[in-house]
């Protein structure tokens, strides 16, 4: 049985429109990666505002990290490169002394999110 010329079209533009919408990176949510920099004890050697206990005097303070316009001063401050920084920051410098806490891609992401509004 033949398809008809118009729904092979719509069948098309259908497909089209659910691949590309799984290559979309999952959205982030503040609220969680707030909630996350406790969690993984980020507070513990830096100062994160609206973050409750983190007031580590053991690392630089993370407030108005937004407006940076590097991590760690040496990496371009964008939501990848913190990305990747968040989950294996000897990746990026070897030998830092930030440690890997193994956080998930999700949770990097979230945490991300929330550093980057800082402002």
């Amino acid at each position: 049985m033949m398809i008809p010329p118009y729904r092979r079209c719509a069948c098309s533009v259908f497909l089209s429109i659910a691949l590309t919408g799984c290559s979309e990176a999952p959205a982030t949510n503040v609220e969680r990666g707030r909630r996350l920099l406790s969690q993984y004890h980020c507070g513990t050697c830096h100062v994160i505002p609206g973050v409750n206990g983190a007031n580590g005097t053991f690392a630089v303070p993370l407030e108005s990290f937004g407006l940076r316009s590097y991590i760690a001063g040496h990496i371009p401050n964008s939501e990848e490169h913190l990305v990747r920084w968040v989950m294996e920051p000897a990746s990026l410098i070897p030998g830092t002394l930030m440690p890997n806490m193994g956080v998930t891609p999700a949770d990097a992401r979230d945490i991300a999110a929330y550093l980057l509004q800082l402002r």
